[in-house]
């Protein structure tokens, strides 16, 4: 652990102005920290199995959950109420639980990843391609926002451990010191590999610079740092891969066909206030435009502002209160000038921004503020380009549904959308209308279970990713079932393919006796799946005992069952009528005959056709 010089800022606790932490900018060596990353935290990791690294995760997470009480007390300093707390500290132990069980029941036991089957070049069968997935050389730099410390964290982490990437991790400043005791926690445990995670508290300045084509960085927060680090000269002509996730102008629409009646509509409220009240409106999900219809904003109005009345600002640890403060003064002066610049456009219906009453504190010490809801006025501009990152939204009107879908476009990108309807044509014409433009869009409807959020949060469980990441998802759950490796030079001899883990996995146990039927069948390098569906992931290959040419009694015999005639294409592959064209070419199965002792069935090869 490398101590800053100097005496460095205060961190204050949010709820009474009192110093907690200090931080300083005159931290480590970051150049050393990368260095010492790529040449022992690498190799370190990239020597256990995918296997191996989701075990620790879910070590790990068992581990922290034991030092929740600790985690809690320090949670509620950034403002964070018990209901804020389990968001970002239960939230971010059951990310690691949800990657560890990922990384095991869809990846396989090896350091490689197959990526679908072996790819024919030739004529004869003895010119393939198989293509791969492995381990980057190089380091995961995370800079994260001060809104959730714990899972903001965690959700970078798990799946670069499990990438086989050591991570840099550089908290915000604000709530700094609750990271630090994660942190500490998890070294302290003895889990981690040596060199795979490293904490950089203070600024990050030339932490760029030494990062090449290798690394990757993963940044949340403003819009305006997002786009310094786009400038940085390693990321535009060194080949650093720069993901920003920063300001969301996130919107949720209330059909047209809703009335104040319908359950739809209570629906809609209650997820609005939500929003805007969790984490006191500090998330990046938040709903910050109210898209309604014009016949229903005076209804939606009223319902909102009732609701909010009942909502208790006040110390995060006080049993009545149900939203805490914001992280610090110096945010809640930040959300104050954003509510200024909404209000040269739009009416302030609800709160006040300069004063609140406070339950078990005091509003002058504390970073608490009123939650402020605005009603825009028609042609407003101010609400699609300005986000207070506070307990804010503005209520917007439209006439139509093509003008609802142009309104949330001009959020120019949101991380999620969601739209409350019970009209089936709304629906498909708001979806397809802004998912141009929204990262995760979701319909709700007023039977919509309890159990369902009725935003669209990142879930540690859905991948939330864009098209080419959920792609390379559907392509991990086909090769997790890999489990025959053919191994053997080009030759005209028969070859036989012997179950195995791929790359440098273990052995597989063998698997008893199963019938073939068309639901269910095995390829040689891509384990059991179904003819229906490819990326479903079922035991591997039995392991095999005999083969067509090895003598066997009466009992035990296992006669090869030979494939229906066949034509020849022009690609050299072999097709018939059948479901047995789906069989890898050159293979013959064969299985116990009816009703005879239990045996394993076995898969031969051949590097030519017969």
């Amino acid at each position: 652990m490398v101590h800053p010089r100097g005496r460095g800022c205060p961190l204050a606790d949010a709820n009474t102005g009192e110093t907690v932490a200090r931080i300083s900018t005159r931290g480590p060596d970051v150049a050393a920290m990368v260095e010492y990353a790529r040449e022992v935290g690498g190799p370190a990791l990239r020597q256990l199995t995918f296997h191996q690294r989701a075990n620790i995760l879910k070590e790990l997470a068992k581990h922290l959950m034991g030092y929740k009480d600790e985690f809690y007390a320090l949670s509620h300093r950034t403002g964070a109420t018990k209901r804020d707390t389990m968001v970002d500290v239960d939230g971010g132990f059951g990310t690691l639980f949800s990657f560890s069980s990922k990384g095991r029941r869809e990846l396989p036991n090896a350091t490689v990843i197959l990526d679908g089957p072996l790819e024919p070049l030739g004529r004869g069968g003895t010119f393939v391609a198989q293509h791969v997935y492995t381990s980057r050389p190089g380091v995961a730099v995370q800079i994260n926002a001060f809104n959730f410390p714990v899972w903001g964290m965690l959700e970078k982490l798990a799946p670069a451990f499990l990438a086989g990437l050591p991570s840099i991790v550089k908290p915000a400043g604000q709530t700094a010191y609750l990271t630090v005791a994660v942190v500490r926690r998890m070294v302290e445990s003895g889990l981690l590999p040596e060199g795979s995670l490293q904490l950089l508290v203070g600024s990050h300045r030339g932490l760029l610079d030494a990062l090449g084509p290798q690394d990757i960085v993963g940044f949340t927060g403003s819009a305006a740092t997002g786009a310094l680090l786009r400038e940085h000269p390693n990321v535009v002509r060194g080949g650093v891969q720069l993901n920003v996730e920063a300001d969301s102008l996130n919107c949720s629409i209330l059909g047209p066909d809703v009335g104040v009646d319908d359950p739809e509509f209570d629906l809609y409220v209650k997820q609005v206030v939500t929003e805007m009240t969790v984490k006191a409106g500090q998330k990046c999900t938040a709903i910050r435009r109210v898209i309604v219809p014009a016949g229903m904003a005076d209804a939606v109005t009223e319902a909102l502002t009732a609701r909010l009345s009942k909502v208790v600002v006040g110390a995060a640890d006080h049993p009545d209160a149900r939203m805490g403060a914001l992280v610090s003064l110096a945010q809640r002066e930040e959300v104050r000038k954003a509510v200024r610049t909404l209000r040269a456009s739009s009416e302030l219906v609800f709160g006040d921004p300069e004063r609140v009453e406070v339950t078990g504190a005091d509003d002058g010490t504390g970073a608490f503020m009123s939650p402020i809801l605005l009603r825009a006025a028609p042609g407003a501009k101010e609400p699609h380009d300005v986000e207070a990152f506070g307990p804010v939204s503005t209520i917007i009107t439209y006439g139509s549904v093509a003008e609802a879908v142009e309104l949330a476009a001009r959020g120019q990108g949101s991380l999620v959308g969601s739209l409350v309807t019970h009209d089936e044509d709304v629906a498909r014409e708001v979806v397809l209308g802004v998912a141009p433009g929204t990262a995760d869009s979701w319909c709700s409807t007023g039977t919509t279970p309890r159990s369902r959020p009725a935003t669209v949060p990142p879930c540690r469980s859905w991948c939330t990713a864009g098209p080419a990441a959920r792609a390379a998802a559907r392509r991990w759950a086909v090769c997790a079932a890999s489990s025959t490796t053919c191994s053997a030079r080009p030759s005209r001899a028969p070859r036989t393919c012997s179950p195995r883990s791929p790359a440098t996995g273990p052995p597989v146990r063998a698997a008893p006796s199963v019938r073939r039927t068309p639901s269910a069948r095995t390829w040689p390098n891509c384990g059991s799946v179904t003819p229906s569906s490819r990326r479903s992931v079922r035991s591997p290959a039995p392991t095999s005992t005999t083969s067509p040419s090895s003598p066997a009694t009466p009992s035990t015999r296992t006669p090869t069952r030979r494939r229906p005639p066949r034509t020849r294409c022009s690609a050299g592959s072999w097709r018939t009528d059948t479901w047995w064209s789906r069989w890898p070419r050159g293979c013959s199965w064969t299985r116990p005959r009816a009703r005879s002792s239990p045996t394993s069935a076995s898969t031969t090869c051949a590097s030519s056709p017969r």
